[in-house]
């Protein structure tokens, strides 16, 4: 059995969940307005470490979601999984920040899903996944209009979800959109992605990891 702490810091949301395995055991989360993420994160580590009868010791990794999203929560994130993998000597696993945020959609065989995060104006930070979650095109920051994903609606039922949605909905009219709006990534949804990821060894070299930004920093 191995114990995971996951952590989720690329949006508003600062959220920690532990697993066993594949299943989450425990969530903590704060989605207040702003960032509270340097306030939060260690706190919720310790709690829910405490509230499970867990010490540090305990685990067997730790993953972060790697992003896109903000750069001060994925900052804040990566250096609180990078101290504790340090520390422990214990592996580093990274989750793409936009795969964990379309799992929140149910989509039916053959049906697409697009997760898309908020990047200020019209931009957005958008993945596209089957209906069994695989990526079939890269993640991308994209200026939205209404031609946008035309060729995915096209084809069937697309399913648009995460925070970024709601600029998109008010110009796309297209019978096959299905939005749901104002989701953000949650650790709960990292769990069997990092769980398979630890099974095959797939980890991050904890020196030299850095988060996924997509684009340069802009400040706020």
């Amino acid at each position: 059995m191995a114990i995971i702490l996951c952590l989720e810091t690329a949006t508003t949301n600062c959220s920690v969940a532990l697993c066993e395995d594949a299943n989450v055991i425990a969530l903590k989360e704060d989605n207040s307005k702003g960032y509270s993420h340097a306030e939060k994160l260690h706190v919720f580590i310790d709690e829910i470490l405490k509230e499970n009868d867990l010490k540090i010791d305990n685990l067997d990794a730790v993953a972060i979601s790697k992003g896109p999203g903000s750069y001060t929560g994925l900052r804040i994130g990566v250096s609180a999984a990078k101290g504790l993998c340090f520390a422990q000597d214990i592996p580093l696993i990274s989750v793409p920040t936009l795969t964990a945020l379309a799992k929140q959609a149910t989509p039916k065989e053959g049906e697409q899903v697009i997760s898309m995060l908020d990047a200020r104006r019209m931009e957005v930070y958008s993945a596209i996944f089957d209906s069994a979650f695989n990526q079939i095109r890269d993640t991308k920051a994209q200026v939205l209009s209404e031609d946008s994903f035309q060729q995915e609606l096209a084809n069937g039922k697309v399913h648009f979800i995460g925070n970024g949605v709601a600029k998109f909905r008010e110009i796309c009219e297209h019978p096959n959109a299905e939005f749901v709006e104002d989701r953000l990534p949650s650790a709960k949804e990292m769990c069997s992605i990092a769980y398979d990821k630890y099974k095959i060894s797939d980890i991050e070299d904890v020196a030299y990891f850095e988060p996924y930004y997509l684009k340069d920093f802009v400040a706020g």
